[in-house]
């Protein structure tokens, strides 16, 4: 059986859109409410480094939050600083993020998941 975890937020659409998707597919799935539990500064790096992405690839930049910190997408800041940003302040990761089998996907839109099943 395929395993999966989903960085998960269960009021997001695209992230219900995505687990429904992988339950219909048997693929037996952690799930991780990210809100609640944020992924670790190493976690985060990992994830960037299976989705081939900088840290700011993967940080929702249109979150009031990403202003209120007084950061800008164009920020010239190091990757450690950036996964510590998106580690402490975790509503600014996009979502959903699923990883299977070393392999990452983004779930926007939710049938990206199916290219890493």
């Amino acid at each position: 059986m395929t395993r999966a975890t989903i960085f998960h937020n269960p009021r997001c659409s695209k992230s219900r859109k995505t687990l429904a998707l992988l339950e219909e597919r048997d693929v037996d799935v952690e799930i991780v409410r990210y809100l609640e539990s944020p992924p670790s500064v190493k976690d985060l790096d990992s994830l960037c480094t299976l989705l081939d992405v900088a840290p700011i690839d993967i940080t929702r930049t249109g979150e009031s939050r990403l202003n209120e910190l007084g950061l800008s997408p164009n920020d010239d800041r190091s990757r450690q600083e950036w996964l510590q940003i998106l580690h402490d302040n975790p509503v600014l990761i996009q979502r959903p993020i699923v990883h299977c089998e070393g392999k990452a996907t983004i779930g926007r839109p939710p049938e990206n998941v199916l290219d890493i099943l």
